[in-house]
């Protein structure tokens, strides 16, 4: 009898046991997406295999322009006098969202939410449907009154008087009559023959090549110290996850100039291009066209990319490659 009633409480037990929660399942599901996606992330020149490829180099003065392309992430040169506090990617003082300028806030809405997504819902599910829907809703009101009860609180705290700390200084200084900056000098623009155009064809050619090869001489020939030092870093990158990237059959599919200037004795200009190439990753010990060595990409089917690249050249000498941006 005894026996009987300890089987039948673990039973018992086993029958009450929650069932995991489909909102867990997915967000572990995400998770492992995320930590996955960059074993199936593409590579080429410039870019190591296992992130993608970014926007990088210097366009001078135009360097923080919008020209339609994405924004140089990796940058040497100097903030643009136009805007002495500018920083890519880090907000003004005193801007962005309230939960930017209050991150504890942020963490702490965020750990409430945590709270009730993996802890109270994932018990919901074991009890009634409509009782199920109905805590629901309850934890998101009472979740958004806390939030908004907190935002209003420390909202009232930093600014009695509604503004941040920076605005009341602007607005003095406009009615103040404060003149506007200048118009920033961005270069000269100027024209470029065919020729050069035939030549940033050629050196996209053959820095994908030397970037295939592996050739930093080469590549020291075709670009900035800046640009250098990029490539250099992701060969390096590579080597040390044990692979190497290989770019054949380039071919560009369209070519068009996008700006060209002159900066005193330099000149930049802009081209936007569309190409295709074979593009894969394979170990760093394996004989190139072995597929069974191939970690990432295909070696028998083409990619395509669209970039702006950016070249310069002092009065007389050769283009060189400045900047690589991503579209």
């Amino acid at each position: 009898m005894a026996i009987f009633l300890a089987n039948h409480k673990e039973r018992a037990g086993a029958m009450v046991k929650p069932k995991p929660s489909w909102r867990l399942l997915l967000a572990l599901f995400c998770c492992a997406c995320l930590a996955l996606a960059p074993a199936l992330a593409e590579a080429r020149g410039g870019g190591s295999y296992g992130g993608r490829p970014s926007s990088f180099g210097s366009r001078g003065l135009r360097s923080w322009d919008n020209n339609g392309a994405q924004p140089l992430s990796r940058n040497l040169a100097p903030q643009t006098p136009s805007q002495p506090n500018f920083r890519p990617g880090v907000p003004a003082p005193g801007g962005g969202s309230y939960f930017q300028r209050h991150p504890f806030l942020t963490g702490l809405a965020g750990g409430f939410f945590g709270s009730w997504l993996f802890g109270h819902s994932a018990y919901a599910e074991g009890g009634a449907g409509s009782g199920s829907a109905i805590g629901t809703l309850l934890w998101l009101a009472a979740i958004g009154l806390l939030v908004w009860f907190l935002v209003r609180r420390f909202r009232s705290r930093a600014f009695p008087n509604g503004w941040p700390a920076a605005v009341p200084s602007l607005v003095a200084a406009r009615s103040a009559g404060a003149a506007a900056p200048a118009a920033r000098f961005r270069g000269r623009d100027v024209n470029l023959s065919d020729a050069d155009l035939q030549e940033f064809q050629r050196l996209h050619a053959e820095i994908q090549e030397a970037w295939s090869a592996g050739d930093l001489a080469r590549l020291r020939r075709v670009m900035t110290p800046e640009m250098l030092a990029f490539f250099s870093e992701e060969l390096r990158r590579n080597t040390s996850r044990g692979v190497r990237n290989r770019v054949s059959h380039v071919q560009l599919v369209r070519g068009d100039l996008r700006e060209a200037w002159d900066e005193g004795d330099r000149q930049y200009a802009s081209a936007f291009l569309r190409w295709r190439a074979i593009d894969y990753v394979l170990r760093l010990s394996a004989p190139d066209g072995d597929r069974n060595s191939i970690v990432g990409g295909d070696s028998r089917v083409p990619v395509e990319a669209e970039e702006v690249w950016t070249f310069v050249r002092r009065h007389g000498s050769d283009w060189l490659l400045s900047a690589i941006q991503q579209v």
